[in-house]
């Protein structure tokens, strides 16, 4: 492996990459006490760069205590005992009880060996690239939750790629990048081929789909279990002009509209369970309770969160699909 190595496809100034390349690779044990670094002029024609950005790298070494010259020689490490201070950066896109649980398992398993920022984009795209932006060149980390935001990949890009990791949602443009993240599509088909057996006593299946901060893989995972079991199906955007009807079972993945649905039920005279049912989307510790138990459809965010921490501290480059189950209980 190379002990430096520059990326011309980033943002991030070149004699930042060289010098975070040089505190990496010791911090790796690939150089050791009095191992000498590649010459100026050898990273200079290896990446068409001048001889100055090289310089500069190597005299903020110095300055910091990390590496040393002898006069004809070249450039030697100096020392291994510097405080390396990886920095995280995460961007989250809104928070939540799922993001407060991914965030604490994750600061949990990383055991306060790092210091981690976090951010929020909220859905805004200018928000978004402002964040990535001012960021770049100032983390060794960053974690990125896309969402379902278009135009997201080329600002990712701009960041230093060997360091980027997606979270929660991902897709065909970010394949390149690790992840631990969710298939919408597989977790909404499993999870309701496995309710088959209850979801027969009911006439139809209506999901929720305001369709504004929702993964779209939703809606292709409960369109795919409905066609391939002939069951008559609907989906709405909201409550606005919808009377809840007999017989029917409600995907929902916002909680707003899950109050709203129980609440109208309610209003009616109609008991969940039995006259209409919910599947509701991501578990919390309220639906455990609510209405007498509400069932969910929902992955494990705290093992979400464990599992990034472990890739960051192993620094593993992989994809990994985080596992989802359905919790049965008595809204259907």
């Amino acid at each position: 492996m190379k002990t430096i190595k520059i990326e011309s496809t980033t943002n991030f100034p070149k004699y930042k990459q060289i010098v975070k390349a040089v505190e990496k690779a010791i911090e790796e044990k690939r150089l050791n006490k009095n191992d000498k670094l590649p010459s100026v002029n050898k990273i200079a024609l290896e990446y068409s760069i001048s001889r100055d950005t090289v310089m500069i790298a190597y005299d903020e070494l110095k300055k910091r205590g990390i590496i040393y010259a002898i006069l004809g020689k070249g450039y030697y490490v100096k020392s291994v005992e510097f405080s390396f201070e990886q920095r995280i950066f995460l961007l989250f896109d809104e928070l939540n009880i799922f993001k407060e649980d991914i965030y604490n398992a994750f600061l949990a398993s990383l055991d306060n060996r790092v210091q981690v920022d976090i951010f929020f984009h909220n859905f805004n795209m200018d928000m978004f690239r402002k964040l990535c932006n001012e960021s770049n060149g100032n983390y060794s980390k960053y974690i990125i939750m896309p969402s379902n935001l278009v135009g997201t990949t080329p600002i990712i890009k701009s960041l230093p790629k060997n360091e980027v990791y997606i979270l929660d949602q991902t897709n065909e443009d970010l394949k390149e990048y690790p992840s631990i993240h969710q298939n919408f599509i597989k977790d909404m088909f499993q999870g309701l081929s496995n309710a088959y057996s209850l979801l027969k006593k009911y006439n139809q299946l209506i999901l929720v789909f305001p369709g504004k901060k929702e993964p779209i893989g939703m809606v292709h995972g409960f369109l795919q279990f409905c066609v391939q079991n002939t069951f008559p199906h609907q989906i709405i955007t909201d409550f606005d002009n919808h009377t809840i009807k007999d017989g029917t079972v409600y995907i929902i993945p916002s909680d707003r509209d899950l109050v709203i649905l129980i609440e109208q039920a309610k209003t009616n005279n109609l008991h969940l369970g039995k006259d209409y049912g919910i599947i509701s989307y991501n578990e919390t510790p309220l639906k455990k309770v609510v209405e007498n138990g509400i069932t969910t459809i929902s992955t494990d965010f705290s093992k979400m969160g464990e599992q990034l921490a472990q890739m960051i501290l192993q620094q593993t480059k992989v994809q990994i699909e985080n596992t989802s189950s359905l919790i049965i209980r008595n809204s259907i």
